[in-house]
């Protein structure tokens, strides 16, 4: 299976964000990884997902930080290979684009210009997707860093599921949250007595277990808009009260995330 080019969203516009999230959520060749408009909260996601790509706003009006302090920080992590860092800006600045240049920005792209859209950044990124692999590959071949241990790749997994779950709505409050997560990681593990291992590990019964989680994913979709539910969740849902059930949700989840994996 030809493996997705992994790629971490920087970004403060909404809307924008929630474009990519729609047009990547369902695309089979590149997978995104994290959103965030915080500065240090990128700079953590670089550290637990390793992306092949940077999408990158210079100025994070109403986030955290700048996209220049990340880069910043980014050169001082000296992480082989380093992630391709393609920078999205209002910004017309040359000095300002030299500067981000020279910081180990790849590519700049003017979101004043005619041309601009996510289409145009997601086609970019499709047309340069193979190049951008195999130097990375070549990169981690001549490199001596270490090969991430199991526990390492397993924190990364971790990670990247509770951040699907956190991003569709699922509160850090709901009881049924972190069975939510262990079971899509079970299922990513090819584990499928979900309900049997998580009640042993919590010393709960099966069918507590499965009504937490249920009641869990019943509050996620009460709770956000619509608009950002058929975005963030693009499968279908067969049950009538137009809530997935859990299998649905974990299946789902899992099946997403696993090619990464």
């Amino acid at each position: 299976m030809e493996k997705k080019l992994t790629v971490l969203l920087v970004e403060d516009d909404k809307e924008e964000c929630n474009e990519f999230i729609k047009i990547l959520d369902s695309a089979d060749d590149i997978c995104l990884v994290g959103v965030t408009n915080n500065k240090n909260v990128a700079l953590e996601s670089v550290k637990d997902h390793l992306p092949n790509v940077i999408i990158l706003d210079i100025e994070l009006h109403t986030g955290n930080g700048n996209g220049i302090g990340f880069l910043e920080s980014l050169c001082n992590m000296k992480i082989k290979p380093s992630p391709y860092v393609l920078v999205t800006t209002h910004n017309k600045s040359l000095i300002t684009h030299e500067v981000v240049r020279q910081l180990g920005a790849d590519f700049i792209m003017v979101k004043s210009q005619e041309d601009y859209s996510t289409e145009s950044v997601i086609g970019f990124l499709r047309s340069s997707k193979n190049t951008i692999q195999e130097m990375q590959k070549r990169i981690n071949g001549k490199s001596k860093t270490i090969a991430a241990s199991p526990a390492e790749t397993k924190k990364r997994l971790i990670t990247r599921v509770t951040t699907e779950v956190d991003k569709i709505g699922v509160s850090p409050k709901a009881l049924g949250r972190n069975y939510l997560i262990d079971a899509i990681i079970f299922r990513i593990e090819g584990k499928h007595d979900h309900f049997v291992s998580i009640a042993n590990k919590y010393g709960k019964t099966a069918a507590s277990i499965e009504r937490a989680m249920q009641n869990a994913i019943n509050k996620a979709w009460s709770t956000m808009k619509l608009e950002d539910l058929l975005l963030l969740y693009t499968s279908r849902i067969h049950s009538d009260k137009g809530v997935p059930t859990v299998m649905e949700f974990i299946c789902y989840y899992a099946n997403k995330i696993k090619a990464d994996y």
